[in-house]
């Protein structure tokens, strides 16, 4: 008898919880909606979309250190403009870093030999050098896996430069914080975890 009064209880807080399932869901998409609308305004970033396969956005990249440093951030995975699937980007780093910072990263992928690569769960951008001391400062690098360009302005005027080296071009834009930093970082990429 215990059982069955305490069935209707937990009934309705999981009806009572699904509206805000619903909220939920909805800011999620529109924080990617917003980072990708950032993208598309922000000068040479804006022509990527029509020239690529597909793209790998992250809205929001954590990273952090002294000394031992490192980054993640959850991102989505859309070919043709469709939304395909989630992934994470980790990154580990070693030598002179102090401080913490926020950005926003999009990885566009030219071609699907490009996309395939990117989302076999074996990806990762070869060791880059890079400095980062200001929150809207611009940031530009190549390795041989990929050229990765900054952005300058705020998150309403970024403008970018870059272009594909070796079916990918990356492109970042800072959100806060400060980070000071010299040393050798390479960026590894979930596996696709398709859509349900």
């Amino acid at each position: 008898m215990k059982v069955f009064l305490q069935f209707p209880t937990y009934l309705i807080c999981l009806l009572l919880a699904l509206p805000f399932g619903n909220a939920m869901a909805d800011e999620e998409a529109d924080k990617y909606a917003e980072t990708i609308k950032i993208f598309q305004d922000a000068g040479a970033s804006g022509t990527f979309f029509s020239k690529s396969y597909g793209y790998a956005v992250f809205p929001t990249i954590g990273k952090g250190g002294i000394g031992i440093g490192g980054a993640y951030g959850k991102g989505r995975v859309y070919a043709n403009g469709k939304y395909m699937g989630d992934t994470a980007m980790t990154q580990l780093s070693i030598g002179f870093q102090l401080g913490a910072q926020g950005y926003s990263q999009i990885v566009f992928l030219e071609d699907k030999r490009a996309y395939d690569e990117f989302t076999s769960g074996n990806f990762e951008f070869s060791a880059d050098a890079t400095a980062v001391a200001i929150t809207a400062g611009a940031s530009a690098s190549a390795g041989s896996t990929g050229s990765s360009a900054g952005a300058s302005g705020g998150k309403k005027d970024a403008t970018t430069i870059g272009d594909f080296h070796k079916g990918m071009a990356t492109f970042t834009v800072a959100k806060g914080g400060l980070m000071y930093e010299a040393v050798l970082a390479g960026q590894k990429f979930k596996k696709l975890q398709p859509v349900k």
